[in-house]
């Protein structure tokens, strides 16, 4: 009897999700690139990549190269359209005890366009 080719889930698991989410998240603490890119190419392997690149709008290919590791690195929206695609998202918080440039004062912050 031949084996049929199964083709794996569209998403990972919760568990799977939340431990690829850790390992973003800790390669952001620590602000290195390589690291970030690194996590996040380990991350898009749970995933189908043609779902994934579907999603994110971007061809199978430079999803691959963009977190390869080469020396070139993706460009910032290439990074929120591929986390966007897995269903996460970047959420910025202020640091405890870290020492910030001065701020200047800002009236209203709006989103573009608005």
């Amino acid at each position: 009897m031949a084996e049929k080719s199964v083709r794996p889930a569209t998403r990972p698991q919760s568990n799977q999700r939340q431990a690829a989410a850790d390992c973003i998240n800790q390669a952001l603490e620590k602000s290195d690139i390589a690291e970030i890119c690194h996590a996040i190419g380990a991350a898009i392997h749970l995933y189908n990549i043609s779902d994934l690149a579907q999603k994110s709008g971007l061809a199978r290919p430079s999803i691959h190269r963009a977190f390869a590791g080469d020396p070139k690195k993706p460009n910032f929206t290439t990074v929120l359209n591929v986390l966007g695609a897995m269903g996460f998202r970047l959420h910025v918080t202020v640091r405890r005890g870290a020492g910030a440039a001065r701020l200047k004062p800002v009236a209203n912050c709006q989103e573009p366009g608005r």
